[in-house]
């Protein structure tokens, strides 16, 4: 049985921090929280919040995000952000290696309007352009409805609005009425562009995605110029430190700190996710001495923005002798934004449960003062890699607590360091790193095999609260 860390009773992670209830405000005070912080401190904690300094997080934040800017999957500014953490972490004294793989075949490209790049998705199951792209006058068609389709569509862009039937059925509507291509905007406001859904069809001609706004601009246009090429055999990376215990711990624990480095088209990605890459280098640094009793890693993926490929593949080559050692992934995905309704760092667990990270990092959380915590039900980042072997993870990201919405910028080309907030990187930075750090130092002397943490359900916590 994998070994597990005693963290204390539930009736103090309950304390510790909250749980994520939709329109519930926290039953906790900031001044409860400093006072409890007083009094419970850990001498061992300000190992980390002595030395982790935000400023060399956004320094790393701005290479990544400005000096570099988007990073998509499988293009050459992704690899020079792998050969960055790299650098970093062997500078660090690390060892380092990187694990390349194959990324699935898509669709990249661009529209333009005399001159102007105009944001897209294009659709899976589109087609792309002729080598070189293609130019063509635009054809207002509505809803995408068959009558809305004469005979001058043909050879034309149709131009579709979102609503009252399928991506799939416009865009084969366009096809039939001879259209060379179909942009599909969207009919809600949204700074990030639509991304049409065909549902599991493939349409003869290039089906791309925009925004609303982009949509009204568009429909005052005559021409555009689309390309979409087919990106085959391409390949992402991970880059991986790792740091052992003394030579006479045999078998150790393993213990991962982890980030996603990449980006969507487009975005510089400072907060998404060079803030959660920054925050970790700057953790591999402070971390770096400190005597172990566990083996810790450090982990750059790639790919993860089109679905966690560098993060399961990273967790397909592990062992089960590695995975039986591994005690928990603290995985760290926007953790800098200064929007300020993202005024909570959220826990996601991908079943929802108080796990191990929520445990320790709630705990620390209120020891260093620091907001509660909110435990939420979610995915949507590398730590669903670890949970589905087995592995208890959790993500630390900014949410905007009652609702859960992430910032406005999210996937846009507005996501720069002139968004980022030093004092979030601090706090994700103390609370990460002391959880993080209480479970990997050689000065506590933990007996796991005897003492394994008791699993309370969710709905335990949520009905106490109510």
């Amino acid at each position: 049985m994998r070994k597990q860390i005693l963290v204390a009773a539930m009736s103090a992670v309950i304390v510790a921090g909250s749980v994520f209830i939709p329109g519930a405000a926290s039953p906790f005070s900031t001044a409860k929280t400093v006072m409890a912080a007083e009094k419970n401190h850990a001498p061992f904690d300000q190992k980390i919040v002595k030395r982790f300094n935000a400023d060399n997080a956004y320094d790393h934040i701005y290479h990544l995000s400005e000096t570099i800017g988007p990073r998509v999957a499988g293009s050459q500014e992704e690899k020079e952000g792998a050969a960055y953490l790299q650098a970093e972490f062997s500078q660090l004294g690390y060892d380092v290696d990187v694990q390349t793989f194959s990324i699935p075949d898509r669709l990249f490209g661009s529209l333009t309007v005399n001159g102007e790049d105009i944001p897209i998705r294009p659709s899976t199951g589109s087609s792309p352009t002729p080598e070189g792209g293609l130019t063509a006058p635009l054809y207002d068609a509505g809803l995408g409805y068959p009558e809305d389709f004469t005979e001058e569509a043909e050879g034309k862009v149709a131009l579709i609005s979102r609503g009252g039937f399928t991506f799939a059925e416009k865009a084969q509507n366009a096809v039939d009425a001879g259209a060379v291509a179909v942009i599909i905007y969207n009919n809600v406001e949204s700074l990030v562009p639509l991304t049409p859904s065909l549902g599991g069809s493939t349409i003869s001609v290039p089906v791309v995605g925009t925004s609303k706004e982009s949509g009204a601009y568009l429909l005052e246009q005559e021409e555009v110029t689309l390309e979409l090429q087919a990106l085959t055999n391409q390949t992402s990376q991970n880059v991986i430190a790792v740091r052992k215990p003394h030579k006479k711990i045999k078998n150790p624990e393993i213990v991962y700190v982890t980030a996603h480095y990449d980006s969507v088209p487009l975005a510089p990605g400072a907060n998404d996710n060079a803030s959660g890459t920054g925050v970790m280098l700057e953790l591999a640094r402070v971390l770096k001495s400190y005597p172990l009793d566990k083996e810790l890693r450090f982990i750059g993926f790639g790919a993860e923005e089109i679905g966690l490929v560098g993060a399961r593949y990273y967790v397909a080559q592990l062992s089960s002798d590695e995975i039986e050692r591994s005690v928990a992934n603290f995985n760290m995905d926007m953790v800098g934004t200064s929007w300020e309704p993202a005024s909570k760092l959220f826990v996601n667990v991908t079943d929802g449960s108080p796990n191990i990270v929520w445990q320790i990092s709630s705990k620390v959380a209120e020891r260093l003062g620091h907001e509660p915590l909110l435990l939420n039900q979610g995915g949507s980042s590398d730590h669903v890699a670890f949970h589905e072997v087995g592995i208890e993870s959790a993500n630390f990201i900014r949410r905007e607590p009652g609702t859960g919405a992430l910032e406005p910028w999210y996937h846009t080309p507005f996501d720069t360091v002139e968004n980022i907030s030093v004092e979030r990187l601090q706090e994700a930075g103390e609370i990460v790193g002391a959880s993080v750090y209480e479970l990997v130092r050689k000065e506590t002397n933990r007996k796991n095999k005897q003492n394994k943490a008791q699993s309370i359900q969710p709905t335990d916590i949520y009905s106490s609260l109510q």
